[in-house]
C-alpha cells in the first residue's frame, strides 16, 4: 500500500463527485492535514467549495458525497465535521507503511520532481565587498543557502550566484579609506580621517599590506590630497547640510586620489576589492554557503551591456531626457516616481547597471529567477520588474524574496550593526561564538520577511528551549538506541509495522508521511522555515514517545517495529537538517 495516501483519497472523492455532481467533476480537490489529530488524518472542504454553485447545504452535500464514496482499505473512518468538512481517518496499516518507505528511500525520502528540472538562478547575499560580513548579512546567507538546497531537493536545477558590486561609489570609499590609513602609516599628517569613511580595523590591515607591498609609492603630500575639498563640518553637527558637506568632502578626496595616483589608484582599488571578496568568500564557505557563480558588476560595463541595455530602453520609447539626464518611465509600471538611468555627465546609475544585470540573467536562458533582497529593498521590486517588462521580457519569471536583517541580542542588549563606523559583530565572530549549526538554524527559524531577534544565550544553551539542540539530541538518542541494540539497521525496513499501534507511534508515522508534503510546500512558498518548524514538531513527538515507551522491549516483533520507526525518524531528521545546512552529531 502506498505510503502517500493523498492520491488515492483524491481519486475516491473524484469518483464520488462524478456521481453526485457530474457538472462539477473538474473541481479541484484539496486535502489538508488537520491540526487537531481528533479530526482525522486528512480533511477536505469539497462540499463547501461546491455548495454555492450547486445551491445546496454544504453538510447535506457532504453526506451525499460520503454515500457515493467507494470503499477503500486505506480508510478506517470518514466523518462530516463543522460546516461541512469531510474528515478521513486512515487505517493503521496505511499510516505505518511509511516507516518502510522512509528506510527504503533513505537520503532521497522527501525528494520531489515538483520543479521539473527548470533552470533556476538564485541570487543571494550580494553584499558590497566593503568589509567583513556581519550578523545582518548572515540571515540572507543562511536563508539563500537553505532555499537553494530545498529547491534542488524539490526538483529545480539551481545555480547559486553572488552579485559583486565592484563598480560603485562604495568601493571607491573603501579604496580611499585604505589609502588615507596608508598615508597615516607613511607619516603624512594633517589629514583628518573622515567620519563617513570605513572605520574598521580591517581597513588599517589593508593599509599595512599596501605599505608592505609598495613602500612609499602611493604617498602624497597632505596639501595635494586635501586640495579643493570643502573640509569637514563640526563633528557635533548632524543637520542635512553637514551630512551633505561630509559626503562632498569624501567625494573630493576620492577624485583627488584618482588624479594623484593615476593608474596606481586602480591597484589600490583592486587590492581592497580582492581582500574583502576573499574574506567574504572564505567566511561564507566556512558557513556552508557556496556559490557556483561570482558575477562582477564591473563586467557589465566592460562588455558594454549597460550601454546596450539603456539604448534598448531608449529605442523602445521607455526613456525621456530632462535636465540633460535620461529617465526611465518607471511610474508607468507602478513605481512611485521615475528613475534616472544615465546622469547628465554621461555616467550610468546603479539602477542602470541593475537593469543590465537582470537582462544578462534572461540572456543566460534561465526559466526562473529568484532574488533574495533585504526587506529595505521592497520599493525596488516595482521598478526592476517594470524595467524587465519595458525590455520586452517576462517579469513573471522573477521572484523576489525579502529578508529582514537579524538583530543580535547579547545579555538582553541590542548590538550595533553600523558597517562604516566599524561597530558591528561579524558573521565570523557569531559563528565562533555559537557554532555554525545554531547560526544556520536560528536564522531560518522565522519566516524570512519577519523580524528576527537572535538570542545569543539561547543559541549556546544545551536545553530543550534551544530548538537546534533539541532536534540534534533526538537524532543522537536514536543513534544510541540503535547502538545498544547492535543489529543490522538495513534489516529494519522489513520490520512488522503492524506492531506500531500506540497513539504516539501512529502520530509519529503520520508526521513522517507529511515530510514530502512539507518539502513541496516549503519549496513553492520559498519558505525553509517550514522545514525548521516541522523538525521541531517531529523532535518533540519523538522525545514524548521515547519518554513514554521503551523501544528495546523483550518481545522481538514489537522491538523491531519500534527500532524501525526510530530509524525512520533519524533518517528524516538527517534529511531535513541537511537541507538547512545543519549537522547531525551521533552523540551530544
Amino acid at each position: 500500500m502506498a505510503h502517500d495516501p493523498r492520491t488515492e483519497l483524491t481519486a475516491l472523492l473524484r469518483r464520488a463527485l462524478a456521481s453526485v455532481a457530474p457538472e462539477a467533476a473538474d473541481t479541484p480537490i484539496l486535502l489538508e492535514r488537520p491540526r487537531d489529530a481528533g479530526h482525522g488524518d486528512f480533511a477536505s472542504n469539497l462540499a463547501m467549495q461546491l455548495a454555492r454553485a450547486l445551491k445546496k447545504n454544504p453538510r447535506e452535500l457532504a453526506a451525499r458525497l460520503l454515500a457515493e464514496l467507494p470503499v477503500s482499505a486505506l480508510v478506517a473512518k470518514v466523518e462530516i465535521a463543522g460546516a461541512g468538512f469531510i474528515n478521513f481517518t486512515l487505517d493503521a496499516t496505511a499510516k505505518t507503511d511509511v516507516v518502510a518507505a522512509v528506510l527504503a528511500a533513505g537520503v532521497d525520502y522527501g525528494r520531489s520532481t515538483l520543479g521539473g528540472g527548470k533552470k533556476t538562478l538564485l541570487e543571494f547575499v550580494s553584499a558590497n565587498p566593503t568589509g567583513p560580513l556581519h550578523v545582518g548579512h548572515g540571515r540572507g546567507a543562511a536563508y539563500g543557502a537553505s532555499l537553494g538546497r530545498l529547491l534542488a531537493f524539490a526538483g529545480w536545477d539551481v545555480t547559486r550566484e553572488y552579485y559583486v558590486n565592484d563598480a560603485g561609489r562604495q568601493m571607491d570609499i573603501l579604496a580611499v579609506s585604505a589609502w588615507l590609513r596608508y598615508l597615516e602609516l607613511s607619516g603624512v599628517s594633517g589629514i583628518a580621517f573622515p567620519p563617513n569613511a570605513y572605520q574598521g580595523d580591517y581597513v588599517r590591515v589593508m593599509a599595512g599590506q599596501l605599505r608592505a607591498m609598495r613602500g612609499e609609492r602611493y604617498a602624497r603630500a597632505a596639501a595635494d590630497v586635501l586640495a579643493g575639498t570643502p573640509g569637514l563640518p563640526d563633528p557635533a553637527r548632524e543637520d542635512a547640510a553637514a551630512k551633505t558637506q561630509r559626503e562632498q568632502h569624501l567625494d573630493a578626496l576620492i577624485a583627488n586620489g584618482k588624479k594623484l595616483l593615476g593608474e596606481d589608484w586602480n591597484a589600490v582599488h583592486q587590492h581592497v576589492l580582492s581582500e574583502q571578496l576573499a574574506d567574504g568568500r572564505n567566511d561564507l564557505e566556512a558557513f556552508g554557503v557556496q556559490f557556483e557563480v561570482w558575477f562582477s558588476e564591473k563586467g557589465l560595463f566592460d562588455t558594454g551591456l549597460v550601454a546596450r541595455c539603456v539604448d534598448r530602453l531608449d529605442k523602445a520609447g521607455q526613456l525621456y531626457t530632462q535636465d540633460g539626464a535620461k529617465w526611465f518611465k518607471s511610474t508607468a509600471f507602478g513605481d512611485e516616481k521615475d528613475r534616472v538611468a544615465q546622469r547628465e555627465n554621461g555616467m550610468y546609475t546603479y539602477f542602470a547597471s541593475d537593469i543590465a544585470y537582470h537582462l544578462n540573467k534572461y540572456e543566460r536562458g534561465f526559466d526562473r529567477l529568484i532574488n533574495v533582497w533585504g526587506a529595505d529593498h521592497h520599493g525596488y521590486i516595482a521598478r526592476v520588474k517594470g524595467a524587465i517588462t519595458a525590455l520586452g521580457l517576462d517579469a513573471a519569471k522573477l521572484d523576489v524574496a525579502l529578508v529582514q536583517f537579524a538583530v543580535l541580542y547579547r545579555d538582553g542588549q541590542k548590538v550595533s550593526m553600523a558597517t562604516r563606523s566599524g561597530e558591528y559583530v561579524t558573521l565570523r565572530q557569531l559563528r565562533n561564538d555559537v557554532g555554525n549549526d545554531a547560526c544556520r538554524f536560528f536564522y531560518v527559524l522565522r519566516k524570512a520577511d519577519q523580524h528576527l531577534d537572535f538570542d545569543l544565550e539561547l543559541a549556546k544553551s544545551q536545553s530543550n528551549e534551544n530548538p537546534v539542540y533539541y532536534i540534534q539530541y533526538a537524532h543522537a538518542r536514536i543513534v544510541s538506541v540503535l547502538a545498544q541494540w547492535g543489529g543490522d539497521a538495513a534489516t529494519l525496513r522489513h520490520a512488522p509495522a503492524d506492531q506500531l499501534t500506540a497513539e504516539h507511534e501512529l502520530a509519529l508515522a503520520a508526521r513522517l508521511a507529511a515530510f514530502p508534503e512539507i518539502i513541496e510546500s516549503a519549496a513553492q512558498d520559498l519558505a525553509p522555515h517550514q522545514v525548521a518548524f516541522y523538525l521541531k514538531d517531529l523532535a518533540a513527538e519523538f522525545h514524548a514517545w521515547y519518554n513514554a515507551e521503551r523501544i528495546l522491549v523483550e518481545e522481538e516483533a514489537t522491538k523491531r517495529a519500534r527500532l524501525a520507526l526510530a530509524a525512520a525518524i533519524r533518517q528524516v531528521i538527517r534529511n531535513g537538517l541537511d537541507l538547512l545546512g545543519v549537522s547531525c552529531p551521533d552523540s551530544m
